[in-house]
């Protein structure tokens, strides 16, 4: 299909404002609300998936504090939420965080920012491609009540086979708009947002009639995160934290195609954070009443069940008709997550080559679907080489892979939060609402963030950190999340050589007005 080139041309204008000076890009204006924003939100996050990968493994590191675990990995983010709010106000960039952090430190910085954004991004999608493939052939196994269907997962070039096929329709669905988009995720994050609440409900009746020896009595103790027994325990515990509500930033890409493009895709950033928090509180609750979060028989941390705890409580909880759907509502989250994450990458892909710091073959948007159709299709390709290549030298390789996201994480937010402190510190004395929203809170949060990269990155140098894997002595989560960033650092020296203007500070800058969506 053919794409239409957007790159600003001498006279063009945007909203009145000379063409040199803003970066109009194309998109479908307006084809977003706040549900829909907020829903994308959520669904990138993909709540039922991060509860059955993580509630194990974070009670196996935190013990029944495991619920103030999770209000302590959301607080960094609420606070990390406000500076994207404020900074969308001022700058409705679907280059979110590139954008802005290139307005408050220069070309460099904000080319880093954008590229930890875009390869985290591309591990995740691996990650649930993967997921949602596993979770695909274990449900047939269940519906069919046959183990050598579910045991095809096995066989990697099934495996394999069936992961690509995922992510062509997973890219097929993003090419195609924003209207595409939302109709499959309203479906798919009501299912499991139903799901889970049914869960919760028939967790909290187990626990009442107490059905299994291992459940405990509620306790507000639990929501005591000073009660954790050591800091290398809370550290571990917050990293997973930190992970299970990564991705609600999706909402501020889709800004310039949302109705009220300053406003909207911060209310529906906060919208989908309380609906996350809400839920994984709800949850974990419920969960350590019915089953406890010790290491025997269902309990939470139980190593055998660990890595995948709805498939171990679906039945027991449930029961084997309804239990069935907690299966579904897995492969449903991992599979709508799977398409949204496309769309975070691959508006920072437009933005970074409509603003001269990629090709700019990238930034040409679809004629018909308004999307960045090549940067959607560079990101599906991306990410099938990338699983494709992973799977096929190690399986090490690729959970080392996994472990180096928070890394990555860490690092982009953190730096989108001091952009804001930075960008707006001639205004933080003018209220105290500006003096706390535009700068403390985002201040903290980039902090709090900063910290759990440095300890994360101190952990990574063991080698007993993530698979056990080592290169020459060295853990090998460690040379991968380095790696991956110094791999960012090369392709930036190269595209300086190619795109010499955009490094030079003269395409974008903090008097580049933003671009203006009217709604």
């Amino acid at each position: 299909m053919t794409q239409l080139d957007v790159r600003p041309q001498a006279g063009d204008t945007v909203s009145g404002v000379a063409e040199g000076d803003v970066r109009g890009k194309g998109l479908n204006k307006g084809s977003v609300g706040l549900m829909g924003s907020a829903v994308i939100g959520i669904s990138t996050v993909a709540p039922v998936y991060c509860l059955t990968s993580t509630l194990g493994s974070t009670a196996g590191e935190v013990g029944m504090q495991m619920p103030a675990i999770f209000l302590a990995g959301f607080l960094p983010m609420l606070l990390v939420a406000f500076a994207y709010r404020e900074l969308n106000k001022a700058m409705p960039d679907c280059g979110t965080s590139f954008t802005w952090t290139v307005k408050a430190f220069g070309p460099r910085i904000g080319w880093m920012c954008g590229w930890g954004l875009v390869i985290a991004t591309i591990i995740v999608l691996s990650n649930l491609a993967g997921v949602a493939t596993s979770y695909f052939w274990l449900l047939a196994g269940e519906i069919t009540g046959n183990p050598s269907i579910a045991a095809l997962d096995d066989n990697k070039l099934v495996h394999i086979g069936t992961c690509l096929t995922l992510i062509a329709v997973a890219t097929a669905i993003s090419y195609r708009g924003m209207t595409a988009t939302k109709g499959v995720q309203y479906a798919l994050v009501g299912l499991q947002l139903v799901v889970l609440a049914v869960f919760v409900a028939m967790a909290f009746q187990k626990a009442s009639a107490g059905a299994f020896d291992t459940g405990l009595d509620f306790s507000w103790s639990w929501m005591n995160p000073f009660a954790v027994e050591s800091m290398a325990a809370f550290t571990a515990g917050l990293s997973l934290s930190i992970f299970m509500y990564w991705g609600w930033d999706a909402c501020l890409a889709t800004n310039e195609e949302t109705t009220g493009s300053t406003k909207t895709p911060g209310r529906a950033s906060l919208v989908a954070m309380v609906v996350l928090v809400g839920s994984y509180l709800a949850t974990g609750v419920a969960a350590q009443m019915a089953v406890g979060s010790g290491g025997e028989g269902l309990g939470l941390a139980n190593e055998e069940t660990s890595d995948n705890v709805f498939a171990a409580l679906a039945g027991p909880v449930m029961g084997p008709a309804l239990g069935i759907l907690l299966f579904v509502a897995v492969l449903a989250s991992a599979a709508a997550s799977l398409q949204t994450t496309f769309i975070p990458v691959a508006r920072t892909v437009l933005a970074m080559s409509t603003y001269e710091a990629l090709p700019p073959a990238y930034a040409k948007v679809h004629p018909r679907f308004k999307t960045p159709g090549r940067a959607t299709v560079m990101a599906g390709v991306a990410t099938g080489v990338f699983y494709t290549v992973m799977t096929l030298v190690s399986e090490n390789v690729l959970t080392d892979t996994i472990f180096a996201l928070g890394l990555m994480i860490c690092f982009y937010y953190s730096l989108t939060a001091f952009a804001c402190a930075w960008y707006f510190r001639s205004e933080l004395r003018r209220s105290t609402r500006d003096l706390f929203f535009k700068g403390v809170f985002p201040v903290l949060g980039g902090l709090l963030l900063a910290t759990v990269f440095c300890k994360t990155l101190i952990d990574m140098w063991d080698p007993a950190y993530g698979s056990g894997s080592t290169v020459l002595g060295v853990g090998s989560v460690f040379i991968i999340g380095v790696g991956l960033l110094a791999l960012g650092l090369v392709i930036m020296l190269v595209t300086a050589r190619r795109s010499p203007a955009f490094f030079r500070g003269e395409v974008l800058t903090k008097s580049t007005p933003a671009l203006v969506v009217e709604d």
